[in-house]
C-alpha cells in the first residue's frame, strides 16, 4: 500500500476520533459550569460525586478498547457478520457491568461520598448528584462498547457525531432541568443521564441497522460474552495499574504542600489535553492493526507500527516545543499568580522533554491493544510500578519544597514511569508474539 494512502487511513480514522474524545470530558465542564452558578456549595458536592464517577467510568474503558480488537480482526479476516456479533457481545457484557454497577452503587452513595469527609450540606449535594447519575452508568459503559464495535468496523465518523448530539443534549437538559424546572443539582444529573441514554438510543439504531445488513444475530452468544470478558479482564487489570501510578502520584504531591499539589495538577492538566490527540492516534492504530492481522497481512501491520510511532514521536517533539515555549505563561493563565507560576515552570519544562516518550508510549499501547495482546498489557502494568514507586519513595524521603520538589516529582512520572512503560512495550513489539495473524 502507497504511503499517502496509509497515512489517509490514520487520519480518516484519527481526526475524527479526537473530536469524539473531546466530546466526553465536555459533559463534566458543562455540569460544572452550570452548577457552579447555583453556589459553592453544589459545586463542592459535584467534585466529589464527579470524582467517584470518573474513578468507576476510568476503570471500565477496557469495554472500547477489547471490543475495537475483536471485531477488527474478524472485519479485516473479511467476516463481517461474526464482527457485529462479536462486537454486539460486548454490549451485552456493558449492560450487565452497567447494571449491577448501578444497583451497588446507588446503595453506596452514601459510604462513597462520607469516605471523603466533607461537611453535611456539601454531602447532600454530593449524594443527590452521585445517586441520580449511578443510573447513567449502564448507558456509559454501553457507550463504551458500541464505540468500540463501530471503530473495529473501521468508522469514527458515527461515533463523533452521536458524541456531539450527545454533548448537546446534555447543555440544554442540564439548563431546562436546574433552572427551568428549579431541580438545582438533581437537574443537571437528571439531565446527564437522559443525554447518555439517548446516545445509547442512536447506538441502537446504527447498530441495529448493521446487524441487519450483515445478518448478525443481536442475541448475546456465551462464547463471545466470555472472550469479551476474559480480554476485557486483563485491560481491567492495565487499568488498575494506570490508577495506583496516578493515585500515588498525586498522594505524594499532597505530602509536598498544598502550592505544589495545585501545580501538578496544572502540570497534569496539560499532560492530559496533549494525550486526547495521543489517544487518537493511538485509536486508529487499534483499529488498522486489528484488521490487518485479521486479514493476514503482516508487512500491512508493520507499516502501520513503524508510521503510527513515528507520528506520535514527531508529534511529540512538536507539542514538547509548544509547552516549553509556554511554560512560564501557562502557571499565569491557571492560577494568576507568577509566582506559582515560576514553582510549575521547571515541571513543565519537564514534562516538554518527556513528550516524545509519550507520544510513543501511547502509541504502542494502541499498537498491542490492537492486536489483542491483552495480557501482557496487564503485566507490563504491574511491572511499570517496580521502578516508579521506590522512586516515589525516594521523593518522599528527600521531601524537596518549592519549584525543585516539583519538577523532582514531574521527572519521576514523566520520566522514570514513562520510560519504564516505553521500555516494556517496546520490548514486546520488537519481539513476534504479538504479532498472532487471522481471526
Amino acid at each position: 500500500m502507497p504511503a499517502p494512502t496509509l497515512n489517509r487511513e490514520i487520519l480518516r480514522l484519527a481526526v475524527p476520533a479526537l473530536g469524539a474524545l473531546v466530546a466526553e470530558p465536555m459533559f463534566l465542564i458543562v455540569d460544572a459550569a452550570l452548577i457552579g452558578h447555583l453556589g459553592v456549595v453544589p459545586l463542592a458536592g459535584l467534585g466529589i460525586a464527579s470524582a467517584v464517577l470518573q474513578t468507576i467510568v476510568g476503570l471500565m474503558v477496557f469495554l472500547a478498547y477489547s471490543t475495537t480488537p475483536a471485531v477488527a480482526r474478524k472485519f479485516g479476516a473479511g467476516d463481517s457478520k461474526s464482527a457485529v456479533s462479536v462486537g454486539i457481545d460486548g454490549l451485552w457484557l456493558a449492560l450487565g457491568l452497567g447494571a449491577l454497577l448501578a444497583l451497588f452503587g446507588s446503595l453506596a452513595t452514601p459510604w462513597l461520598v462520607d469516605l471523603f469527609g466533607p461537611s453535611r450540606e456539601v454531602a447532600e449535594q454530593a449524594v443527590t448528584y452521585l445517586a441520580l447519575s449511578m443510573w447513567g452508568l449502564p448507558a456509559m459503559l454501553i457507550v463504551f462498547a458500541a464505540t468500540g464495535l463501530l471503530r473495529g468496523m473501521q468508522d469514527t465518523v458515527t461515533p463523533l457525531w452521536i458524541a456531539g448530539l450527545g454533548f448537546g443534549a446534555n447543555a440544554l437538559l442540564n439548563w431546562l432541568f436546574i433552572y427551568g424546572f428549579g431541580w438545582g443539582i438533581a437537574g443537571s444529573a437528571a439531565g446527564t443521564v437522559a443525554a447518555q441514554w439517548g446516545m445509547v438510543a442512536a447506538y441502537v439504531v446504527v447498530i441495529g441497522r448493521l446487524a441487519r445488513r450483515h445478518s448478525a444475530s443481536v442475541l448475546p452468544q456465551r462464547d463471545g460474552v466470555r472472550g469479551s470478558a476474559r480480554s476485557g479482564g486483563w485491560l481491567f487489570l492495565r487499568t488498575v495499574s494506570l490508577r495506583i501510578a496516578l493515585l500515588a502520584t498525586v498522594a505524594v504531591a499532597t505530602g509536598l504542600g498544598t502550592d505544589e499539589l495545585a501545580g501538578w495538577q496544572v502540570a497534569f492538566t496539560i499532560f492530559s489535553t496533549a494525550a486526547f490527540a495521543l489517544d487518537a492516534l493511538a485509536i486508529a492504530a487499534q483499529a488498522l492493526i486489528g484488521r490487518g492481522l485479521g486479514a493476514g497481512d503482516e508487512p500491512f501491520v508493520r507499516r502501520v507500527l513503524g508510521r503510527t510511532v513515528a507520528w506520535g514521536a514527531w508529534f511529540g517533539v512538536i507539542v514538547g516545543m509548544a509547552i516549553a515555549a509556554l511554560s512560564g505563561v501557562i502557571g499565569i493563565a491557571f492560577t494568576g499568580s507568577s509566582e506559582l507560576a515560576g514553582l510549575i515552570q521547571p515541571a513543565l519544562l519537564v514534562l516538554a522533554l518527556a513528550q516524545p516518550v509519550c507520544g510513543v508510549v501511547f502509541v504502542l499501547d494502541g499498537v498491542l491493544m490492537g492486536a489483542g495482546d491483552a495480557k501482557y498489557l496487564a503485566i507490563a502494568g504491574g511491572l511499570n510500578l517496580v521502578p516508579y514507586l521506590p522512586a516515589l519513595a525516594i521523593v518522599i524521603a528527600l521531601h524537596p519544597g518549592g519549584a525543585g520538589g516539583l519538577a523532582w516529582l514531574a521527572a519521576c512520572f514523566f520520566g522514570v514511569y514513562m520510560l519504564a512503560r516505553l521500555a516494556t512495550l517496546g520490548w514486546r513489539v520488537r519481539r513476534a508474539e504479538w504479532m498472532t495473524v487471522g481471526v
